[in-house]
């Protein structure tokens, strides 16, 4: 097995590529370690010292580190990837479920068309973008010209996830709707 890695744009987490499918469907963004229960791949990482967060997307995963350098905690990371993916182990416990796009969203009826254009570009054009990055958004609400959104994995406590807000999801989307005036982050 071999597993590729990729910097992100945020210094504290690294894109890890299995070369196959970590997710069906979904994602699953775990901040804590006691977060890990819902995915035996995520404890193995979580058992890593130094490791504080754990991303699971379609056909990767990011890690996001406290401290140290990244040359002495790949290796660990690497090798719990490896251990999980060749023990057969699933990626998520049973029971489990990974997050949807429809956790809390809210949105007047009025605005129902205007949600489902943000939702579409978000689909299309922006999730596809952030995911290269290492990280997912979601839509999480709309109200009075604002759009609300969720950064997860890499993106989560990016140093540059508010220019990428504000100058290019906020452009993209004001340019195919002129009502929306603001994104902000959740």
């Amino acid at each position: 097995m071999f597993i590729q890695t990729e910097a992100t744009p945020n210094p504290a987490t690294l894109k890890f590529l299995p070369g196959r499918i970590v997710m069906g469907n979904g994602t699953l963004d775990l901040r804590e370690g006691a977060e890990a229960v819902r995915s035996p791949l995520a404890q193995r990482l979580f058992g890593v010292p130094g490791v504080t967060g754990v991303f699971l997307g379609s056909d990767f995963i990011t890690v996001t580190k406290a401290d140290g350098e990244w040359a002495h905690l790949k290796p660990a990371i690497l090798g719990a990837i490896m251990e999980h993916f060749m023990s057969g182990a699933p990626v998520l416990a049973e029971g489990a479920d990974a997050a949807t796009n429809e956790e809390g969203e809210f949105f007047e009826p009025a605005d129902a068309q205007t949600v489902e254009t943000i939702k579409d570009l978000l689909e299309t054009r922006i999730r596809p973008a952030v995911a290269g990055d290492g990280g997912d958004i979601t839509f999480r609400g709309y109200r009075d010209g604002t759009v609300y959104l969720a950064m997860k994995g890499s993106c989560s406590g990016c140093p540059s996830s508010t220019a990428t807000l504000k100058h290019g999801i906020q452009n993209l989307l004001r340019h195919f709707l002129p009502e929306v005036q603001e994104v902000e982050a959740v």
